[in-house]
């Protein structure tokens, strides 16, 4: 049995652009500004300069989960898109991460990624 992928870190508005492909595994953020139990959905806020991006989470495979609306939440799970053509992250994991310094946390990932993008470029 081999375990799933760790996942790439996108940031949300990658995701809500459109620029994350589907079915692989994938780490996000941003605050619960809605849970509808009923409906098995979150949705995720984040802000980037004046814009905010959205970020719609199905939360079948974590519930139940205490929603704090307005916390900041860290999610890792497969991105599908739904039949009107936007993206949902199916969640597998969804923590609570109040009090993460977002600056720093968006920095971590620029340095990951030129990291990984240099040692991909070696021979």
């Amino acid at each position: 049995m081999t375990l799933p992928k760790p996942g790439v870190y996108y940031f949300p508005w990658e995701i809500s652009a459109g620029q994350v492909p589907d079915g692989g595994a994938l780490r996000t953020f941003g605050r619960l500004c809605l849970y509808d139990v009923a409906q098995s959905r979150a949705t995720l806020m984040a802000r980037r300069g004046s814009e905010q991006h959205q970020v719609l989470v199905c939360t079948k495979l974590v519930e139940p989960f205490q929603a704090q609306t307005g916390s900041l939440y860290m999610v890792l799970g497969e991105l599908e898109h739904q039949e009107d053509g936007g993206p949902v992250l199916k969640a597998r994991v969804l923590t609570c991460v109040e009090g993460m310094n977002l600056a720093l946390l968006e920095h971590a990932i620029g340095e990951q990624r030129t990291y990984q993008q240099e040692r991909d470029s070696r021979p």
